[in-house]
C-alpha cells in the first residue's frame, strides 16, 4: 500500500475534540431513539427511573445499568410473547440473524438495510485500512449462515471492487487457490493453518499462492501464533474484531491495535465489578453501546451491552496511518479463562506457550487443555496436549520444558504457584488428529475447566 488511505477520510481522521463532541451527540441520539422505539428500552428505563433526557455524554453511561446475552434471551420467545428487543415494525425488518447458541437458547437481532450499511462501512474502512483495493480476490472461510460476518464482509466487498469467493470453510480444494489465485483469505488461525497444510501436501507451497494479506477474525490469537501464521504464509496477517452485535473493529496495516470506529460504534471498559471505567491501559470488560446518526435507525438497539470480552486501550493518540479513532488490544473471550486461585488463564496465554518459536519446527500448532483438581485440597493440575508432525522424531520431555518455560513468560503469576507444588502443569505430545478436539462437533473448546 502506497501512502495512507481511507474509505471515509473525513470521518476517519476526525480531530478527537471533533470525534468525541460526535459521540456525545450520537449517544443522546440512540437513547432518545431506544425510549421512542425499542419495547425494552421503554420498559426499562422507567423501571429504573431513568430519565433518557439526563444522558447527554458518554460518562453519563455510568449511570445506566448493563445488560448481557441473558438479558436479550430474557425477553425473546420463549421467555416472552414478542422480541422486545426488536426496534423497528416487520416491514423495516430485512434479515433477521441469530447468534451461534453456543451459551444456550441464540439470541435473536434483527437488522434493517441500514444496519446493513452500516456493518459494511466498518469492514469496508477496515479491508482499506489494512490495503485492499479493488481487484483484490478474496476467500471468505466464515460461515454464511445465521451470523453476520461472512454477509457483512462480501457486502463491504462490493463497494470496493473485490471479489470474494465465498467458500464458508475453510476446507476447500486447493485448486480453488490454483484457479482463482486469491489476493487474500479471511478465516481463523488454525482454519489457515490446516490449509496451507494440504497446500505443502499436494506440492503448493502457501508462499508462492500470491496471497499478500491473511485476516482472521472469530477468535482472539496469541503474537506468538500471528508469527507463525505470517512466516507460513509468507505475508502479513491482521486481526479483526466482530460481532452479530455490531462490534467490528480491526487492525490496520501499522498492526498497532484494532481500530474502533467511534461514529458507529461506543466502547466503555469497566472493572471486573461493572462499577466504574478503566484507565486507558488497564484491562477490563468490553461494554458496547449502537451509534445512531441523525434520522437513522436500528433493527435492535442496545446500550450498555455486556460482550463478556475484555480488553484494553492502546491509544486514543493519532496512528501513524493518519487514522485518529481509538485502538484497542484484541479483546479476550471471558469464556475462555479459567481461574487459578487468584490467576486468570486465558486460551490465549495456553496458545503463545504451544506456539514459542522454539517448539514450532515440531509441532502443528494444534493443541488443547484441560485443567483437573489435584488430589489435596487447592491442588490444581493443568494437562496441555500438542500435536507434531512425527511422533517418533520428537523429544517429548524438551517439548514439555519449552511450553513449561514459554507459558511462564505469558503468565508470570503461575510462577509461584508451580513452585510450591499447589500447581502441576503437564505437557504431553499427540500424533497429527490425535486430539480430543477433533472428535467433538461444532467449533472446538480448546481450554476445558474438568474441575
Amino acid at each position: 500500500m502506497t501512502g495512507n488511505r481511507y474509505h471515509d477520510p473525513a470521518v476517519e481522521t476526525l480531530a478527537r475534540p471533533d470525534l468525541d463532541t460526535l459521540i456525545d451527540e450520537r449517544i443522546r441520539l440512540t437513547v432518545r431513539y431506544a425510549r421512542e422505539h425499542s419495547p425494552f428500552y421503554r420498559r426499562w428505563f422507567e423501571r429504573h427511573n431513568i430519565r433518557p433526557e439526563a444522558i447527554r455524554e458518554h460518562e453519563d453511561l455510568r449511570d445506566l445499568p448493563i445488560i448481557s446475552g441473558a438479558t436479550i434471551r430474557r425477553y425473546q420467545p420463549p421467555h416472552e410473547q414478542e422480541f422486545c428487543f426488536k426496534s423497528v415494525p416487520w416491514e423495516a425488518v430485512f434479515t433477521v440473524n441469530e447468534t451461534s447458541g453456543t451459551s444456550g437458547i441464540p439470541k435473536s437481532f434483527f437488522l434493517t438495510w441500514e444496519d446493513w450499511e452500516r456493518y459494511a462501512e466498518k469492514y469496508a474502512r477496515l479491508f482499506v485500512s489494512q490495503g485492499f483495493e479493488a481487484g483484490d480476490r478474496v476467500v471468505v472461510c466464515a460461515s454464511y449462515g445465521m451470523n453476520v460476518g461472512a454477509n457483512t464482509m462480501t457486502l463491504a466487498a462490493r463497494d470496493l471492487g473485490m471479489a470474494i469467493v465465498p467458500e464458508g470453510k475453510c476446507t476447500f480444494p486447493v485448486r480453488v487457490m490454483e484457479q482463482y489465485r486469491p489476493t487474500a483469505l479471511i478465516g481463523s488461525v488454525f482454519k489457515l493453518l490446516r490449509l496451507a497444510r494440504r497446500m505443502e501436501a499436494e506440492g503448493h507451497p502457501p508462499q508462492d499462492s500470491g496471497v499478500k494479506r491473511l485476516v482472521v477474525g472469530g477468535e482472539s490469537f496469541a503474537p506468538e501464533s500471528r508469527r507463525y501464521l505470517e512466516e507460513v504464509w509468507g505475508c502479513p496477517v491482521y486481526n479483526s474484531y466482530g460481532s452479530t452485535e455490531g462490534t467490528m473493529c480491526g487492525e490496520c496495516t501499522r498492526q498497532a491495535g484494532l481500530h474502533v470506529p467511534e461514529d458507529l460504534v461506543h466502547f466503555d471498559l469497566y472493572d471486573p465489578g461493572m462499577n466504574r471505567f478503566v484507565h486507558d491501559g488497564e484491562t477490563g470488560r468490553l461494554v458496547y453501546t449502537t451509534l445512531l446518526a441523525p434520522g437513522k435507525r436500528a433493527g435492535t438497539l442496545l446500550i450498555n451491552y455486556d460482550t463478556e470480552d475484555t480488553c484494553s486501550v492502546v491509544s486514543r493518540e493519532q496512528c501513524g496511518c493518519g487514522r485518529t479513532h481509538m485502538r484497542i488490544a484484541s479483546p479476550r473471550r471471558e469464556a475462555e479463562t479459567i481461574r487459578i486461585g487468584d490467576i486468570a488463564l486465558n486460551r490465549v496465554d495456553v496458545e503463545a506457550a504451544v506456539f514459542a518459536p522454539e517448539n514450532m519446527a515440531r509441532l502443528n500448532g494444534e493443541y488443547e487443555a484441560f485443567v483437573y483438581g489435584g488430589d489435596e485440597a487447592g491442588e490444581t493440575i493443568l494437562r496441555v496436549s500438542v500435536e507434531c508432525f512425527d511422533p517418533a522424531r520428537v523429544d517429548a520431555d524438551e517439548v514439555g520444558e519449552t511450553f513449561l518455560a514459554a507459558l511462564l513468560r505469558s503468565v508470570p503469576a503461575l510462577s509461584g504457584a508451580y513452585e510450591d507444588g499447589s500447581l502441576q502443569i503437564l505437557c504431553s505430545v499427540a500424533p497429527p488428529g490425535g486430539l480430543e478436539l477433533h472428535r467433538a462437533p461444532g467449533r472446538p473448546k480448546r481450554i476445558v475447566d474438568r474441575r
